[in-house]
This record gives structure tokens, C-alpha cells and sequence, in this order.
């Protein structure tokens, strides 16, 4: 039923693009821009409203489409959101929750994104950190499949966690959580996101016009370190920065769902302040610091996106950009992702496609929606043959299939399509090695046989409920029998999920049905 609706739909669309004059190769053979950052939540300035933020260029791709103010990652770590997002499917079914293992030999052949528009006819090409390089692509970022020629990686890759940030306070090389440096003084005299850039912008000059292409490009930043140009601090100076009101965990947190940022203690600079381990709090100079870094990091990232636009014709391309999830700047006390919070698990996302009805002034859909969405929209935005709906039952059944659902709907008529409010729901879900942070194993990291803990989430209109569940990483089994913690969260009250209120009788109603549903999804 959902694919008839979505059938009848396209034809309105292509309809109204017809009726609008467009020419038909624009509209059976759009090319594709997808452009995914790491680690980043949604500092953009326009739509998104963060007054902080100097994005320009972001902002144009924002303005020129729709953009999704409650878009969320299945998973707030790189490779499985990732190969979640590119597969179409939940990190239970890629069987992926570290970065050690290849969906095609542990999970099934499960056909992707740019792979599914390669057998369209589409010239595919990967630039930079689209799949998560290694063993969780292959070691090949999923070539020959997935795209038309091998990826490519900068060759400053190699430095990006080497000892080649200047510390202020000696001189010396160090492994810097805060490292502004000079391009031209690094190794190779450049940056992974500047050569990305460079290698995008010549696939799109020299690609044959003829032809539609499916470019995907991911940019390093704002992951850490902070690897950026001096200049763009310049832009962020430290003063217009504050401390948060409430940047401790939230009352009543259960010790599983913490967060320790085990990756930004690593750093030199960060080892310096002796925080201690796993409830320090950080000094607020360096909180100040970490958010200025941050912030300058995304006007960097924003400067090299508006390069790349300027070889995109974007009257024939659809744009999307949006990232593998979020990034802690010291709410609830955290500084990373490795979480089932709004802040570790929200991302952007913006859409834009030549000759997409603009029906209204209002961009901003506030329906929630999940990263694995984009599969199944991106097809039908081309004019693809349609990508079924998996088997809820047995999603490794099919080899192209998809546990998404199109937001085609929502971007021709910007209003809740489904008459489903469960439609409209996000799940995300976090490994755990035990019930309190450690060391070793990474509890903020945790490989696959170290797993014995997956918390669950569910992100509806108002509430957000996470349970902490017993796991078997042999048999990737859940047991529903012992629950470690639970969390909710209402957002109409609280949006920055500070009061956890699991406990309130008043809410055991809310609490159950929310339990309930989660259990049907994740039996």
C-alpha cells in the first residue's frame, strides 16, 4: 500500500515538472551530490538557527530545497552509521556495530545507494570518508560494487592522528585534541579536506556531461582532531562563547548510557588537564576552546563546500547534505558522540532537486525521520524504479530492499503524508560492554565479542525512551527479561534531555506504550 501511495505521488511530480516546462532528461536522469560531514551536529545558521554558526555556503543548500529539522543516525559511530545509511538498513541487520566487519561476508549481499544507481546506468564515485575506510568496507570502500572506480582518499589521511599539531605552550609536535595549523607547513603542504575538495571538483570537470554521475563526497571535519587553518579562528573568536547552564549528567542517568570521551582524553592537550576518568568535569577555558575549535572547524568544512558548488550544475543535480551523526560540546557533561542522545544522534539534512515543487515558503519538515530514509528518497528522486520494503520479519531476505521509507512525500506536499503517526518515529541504538565506563575494554568503542549491553532508542514528536538490554554479540540476540536502565525524555519540557523522568508515576501510561512499541520493533 505504501508503494502504490509513493507510485501515485512520483506521477503527481513529474506532472507538475512536466507542467513547469522542464526538459526531460533533467528529470529521468538528475545527477546526484551527496555530500556527508562527520561528526556534525546541525551548526548551521539558517533553518537551523544556530547563531553561532558561520555556513554560508550550507546555508544556500539549505534555502535552495528542504531541509529536516528532526533527522537522526541509527547509530552515533562512524562505520555502522554509515554502512546503516548506505545500505538502507538498521545496524541489526548489517550486523555492524564496531568497524571490524564487512556486511557482505557476516550479514548478506545487501545491495547500496550508489550501487543501486550504478546498475541504473550512473557513474559512481566516492571522494574522501563516505564509507568508513577498512574493514567495515572492505578495505576497498565497497569497490567494484558500489562504485564505477576505486575511491579516493587524500593522501594526507596519513596525518590526520599523527603528532603534527604545534603546542602553544612548548613548541613541540604533539597528537592535539585543539591543533590550528598552517597547510602549506603540514606534511604534503595541504589537508585531507582541501584535497578532497580539489579531486571533487576535478571528477566534475572532466566527467562526461552526457551521463549522469552519483558523487558522494565526505569531508573529515568537524571530527577531532582539530586539524584546521589558523583563519578560520579568527572568525570564532573564544568570547562569544559560554559555558552551559546544565553540562553535568542528567538526574537520574543510569551509569550504562554514559559517555566518557575516551577519544578526546587520548590527546596530548586533554592529558595535560588531568581530568579525571570517567565523571571529570573539563575547566572552562578549555570547554570555551573546544567550542570555538568546533564551530571554526564547521566555517572551515562550509569555505571548501562552497568550492565544490561552483562546478555543480545544480539545475540538473539533486544536492543532499547531512552527516553520520552528531557531537557532544559538553551537554550532559560529554564531548563526543558514543550515545543515544539528541545531540549524539541528530543530524542535518537538506535536499535539494531541480524542479522539486517549492509549494510554499515553508522548507522546514519537522517530521521525525532516519538517515536510512535517504536510500529509498534519493530513488525516487531520480526517477528509479522504486526500492521495496524489506520483510520486518526477515530483513537479510532480499538483496535490494530497504527498512526505510521515502521522504518523497513530504518534499512534494511538506506535510505528514502517512496517516501513520508510527510512521514518524526514529531509532537509534548504542553497544555497551558493561553497566559502568572502562578503559578496557573501550566502553565508548566496544568490539563486537566485548558487547553484552545494546541500548535501544526511540525518537517520537515529544518523547524520547531508550532501554538497556542484555545482548548476545554470538547470536545478536536481545533480551527484553533484563533491562540495566531506562531513560525518557519529553521534549516538550525538557528538548535538551536533562531530566530523566523513568521514575515519575504520572508517566508509567506514557512509559509502557513507549516500551511496548520499542519491543515491537526490536523484539
Amino acid at each position: 500500500m505504501h508503494r502504490i501511495k509513493v507510485q501515485a505521488l512520483l506521477s503527481i511530480f513529474f506532472a507538475i515538472i512536466f507542467i513547469n516546462g522542464a526538459q526531460p532528461q533533467t528529470v529521468e536522469r538528475p545527477n546526484v551530490l551527496l555530500i556527508i560531514l562527520d561528526d556534525f551536529r546541525p551548526v548551521i545558521n539558517y533553518g537551523y538557527g544556530d547563531v553561532n554558526a558561520i555556513t554560508p555556503n550550507i546555508d544556500r543548500i539549505v534555502q535552495k530545497g528542504y531541509f529536516f529539522e528532526n533527522a537522526f543516525a541509527q547509530q552515533a559511530l562512524c562505520a555502522p552509521s554509515r554502512n546503516s545509511m548506505l545500505t538502507g538498513r538498521r545496524p541489526d541487520t548489517v550486523r555492524l556495530y564496531d568497524f571490524y566487519s564487512y556486511w557482505r561476508h557476516t550479514s548478506g549481499n545487501f545491495t547500496t545507494l550508489p550501487q543501486y544507481f550504478k546498475a541504473h546506468g550512473y557513474r559512481t564515485y566516492s571522494v574522501g570518508k563516505v564509507f568508513h575506510p577498512g574493514a567495515s568496507s572492505n578495505f576497498t570502500d565497497d569497490f567494484p560494487l558500489s562504485w564505477s572506480e576505486p575511491a579516493y582518499h587524500p593522501p594526507t589521511d596519513a596525518y590526520s592522528n599523527a603528532p603534527v599539531c604545534v603546542d602553544s605552550t612548548d613548541g613541540q609536535l604533539r597528537r592535539n585534541l585543539l591543533c590550528p595549523v598552517l597547510p602549506e607547513m603540514q606534511p604534503l603542504h595541504s589537508l585531507p579536506d582541501i584535497q578532497s575538495t580539489e579531486e571533487a571538483k576535478r571528477f566534475l570537470r572532466t566527467t562526461d556531461k552526457s551521463d549522469p554521475f552519483f558523487l558522494a563526497v565526505g569531508y573529515r571535519k568537524p571530527h577531532i582532531p582539530f586539524r584546521i587553518p589558523f583563519e578560520y579562528l579568527r572568525q570564532h573568536p573564544v568570547e562569544k562563547f559560554s559555558t552551559l547552564d546544565l553540562d553535568y549528567p542528567p538526574y537520574g542517568l543510569p551509569t550504562v548510557a554514559w559517555s566518557s570521551f575516551l577519544d578526546v582524553r587520548n590527546r596530548d592537550d586533554f592529558q595535560q588537564l588531568n581530568v579525571s576518568f570517567p565523571f571529570g568535569r573539563v575547566p572552562e577555558v578549555f570547554k570555551l576552546l573546544i567550542r570555538q575549535h568546533y564551530y571554526a572547524a564547521v566555517t572551515y568544512v562550509d569555505e571548501l563546500i562552497g568550492k565544490l558548488l561552483e562546478e555543480v550544475d545544480q539545475s540538473r543535480t539533486i544536492v543532499v547534505l547531512t552527516s553520520d551523526h552528531g557531537w557532544s560540546l559538553g551537554e550532559h557533561g560529554e564531548w563526543a558522540k558514543y550515545s543515544n542522545y539528541e545531540v549524539a544522534v541528530r543530524v542535518p539534512l537538506a535536499i535539494s532537486a531541480p524542479e522539486l515543487p517549492l509549494l510554499n515558503d515553508q522548507r522546514r519538515i519537522e517530521n521525525v525521520v532516519e538517515l536510512l530514509d535517504l536510500f529509498p528518497t534519493l530513488v525516487d528522486l531520480a526517477g528509479l524504479p522504486p526500492v521495496e520494503t524489506c520483510d520486518t520479519e526477515r530483513p537479510y531476505k532480499a538483496s535490494t530492499c530497504t527498512e526505510g521509507k521515502s521522504l518523497l512525500p513530504l518534499l512534494i506536499s511538506n506535510s505528514s503524508w502517512h496517516e501513520n503517526p508510527e510512521k514518524w518515529i526514529a531509532y537509534s541504538q548504542y553497544p555497551r560492554p558493561g553497566t559502568y565506563p572502562t578503559l578496557i575494554p573501550n566502553s565508548d568503542e566496544p568490539k563486537l565479542k566485548h558487547i553484552k549491553i545494546m541500548g535501544y532508542s526511540m525518537r517520537t514528536e515529544r518523547f524520547r525512551y531508550t532501554a538497556w538490554l542484555k545482548f548476545d554479540p554470538a547470536y545478536f540476540k536481545r533480551d527484553w527479561s533484563t533491562v540495566y536502565g531506562e531513560e525518557l525524555y519529553d521534549h516538550l519540557i525538557d528538548p535538551k534531555e536533562n531530566m530523566n523522568l523513568i521514575g515519575r508515576p504520572q508517566l508509567t501510561t506514557i512509559r509502557d506504550a513507549l516500551r511496548m512499541k520499542l519491543r515491537q520493533q526490536f523484539p
